[in-house]
């Protein structure tokens, strides 16, 4: 591959960071911030916050151009060929990913994490050909030339797919809105983490808990950490100029996790299907932008409607 783990194409020494999180378990409580832990993104400057607003909109930009590629017969290689090429060629920014190596871990080698069907996260693409009934999670990062980083993530439907991977991808995405809907200064992270799991066990479903959102800003992970379950009232309460990521993994079976022996690859333990939806958050004066929305985004379920979530849209 063109980049290697110490150098980018712009020719500065970066560290390199893995999507969606790489977030571990060290106890059976807390899922830990690798990169900055101890730190949260809290942003006061203009220029930041528009190079988070960058950040956002180019990440959300290379979902909407590898679209199209997305259906029965293309492998999730092709896939991580065409984000790569797109973000390094037209974009001139960076995949987060790539040739990331934590202690003890192979380097991921790849610029994208594909994610299909029991996959729950870090699916690395390889010669795997999508076909009808799939499902697959495209997660992206991009690092501007400034150095900020955007995160998100979409599900992709291939050709027709089962009525439980309708509704399960359905209400995983209304999960992440929900948890969206409740940031604003003052509130507690507990309210995000309370309204995802209460919707998704309502709906007979369950929550990863090894992996959560995390702070995100000009380093990748950092806190606080978003769980997707919890108490309301808990938690650290957020406050204007946050910037942190909400992405909820739910299985149609049990929660329980396995990984593969490539070390990044995490699977349900049961083999049910998985889902996620990320987005890049950013908290206003008022409530809430969302960072990596764009054109191509999924429009907003019903159950968030009326939500103001691009309250700076004029300004951006």
């Amino acid at each position: 591959m063109p980049y290697s783990s110490n150098l980018n194409p712009l020719g500065n020494a970066i560290k390199w960071t893995i999507c969606p999180i790489f977030e571990h378990y060290r106890s059976t409580k807390n899922c830990q911030v690798v990169d900055n832990q101890g730190m949260n993104s809290v942003f006061t400057a203009e220029k930041d916050i528009q190079g988070m607003r960058e950040a956002g909109r180019l990440a959300s930009e290379v979902l909407d151009h590898v679209a199209p590629h997305v259906k029965a017969g293309v492998t999730t290689a092709e896939l991580d060929r065409i984000c790569h090429e797109y973000m390094r060629d037209i974009q001139k920014t960076i995949p987060a990913p790539l040739n990331y190596q934590p202690p003890g871990y192979p380097p991921f080698p790849a610029s994208i994490c594909t994610s299909v069907n029991d996959v729950i996260c870090h699916g690395i693409p390889g010669e795997k050909v999508l076909k009808s009934g799939d499902v697959v999670n495209l997660d992206i990062t991009v690092i501007t030339p400034d150095g900020y980083y955007g995160d998100t993530s979409r599900m992709f439907m291939v050709g027709e797919v089962s009525v439980l991977a309708k509704r399960l991808t359905q209400i995983t995405f209304e999960c992440m809105w929900l948890g969206i809907a409740q940031v604003k200064p003052g509130a507690s992270l507990g309210d995000i983490g309370h309204v995802i799991q209460t919707h998704a066990e309502k709906a007979g479903y369950s929550v990863v808990r090894e992996y959560c959102g995390h702070g995100i800003g000009k380093v990748f992970h950092q806190d606080p950490q978003i769980l997707h379950y919890g108490r309301p009232g808990t938690g650290e309460k957020l406050q204007e100029g946050m910037t942190f990521t909400i992405e909820p993994m739910i299985n149609a079976g049990k929660r329980d996790i396995r990984t593969m022996p490539d070390q990044w690859t995490v699977k349900t333990k049961d083999r049910s299907l998985s889902a996620q939806w990320e987005h890049t958050l950013l908290v206003t004066a008022t409530g809430v932008e969302v960072l990596t929305w764009s054109e191509g985004s999924n429009p907003i379920p019903d159950c968030v409607k009326g939500l103001s979530f691009r309250p700076n849209l004029a300004n951006a």
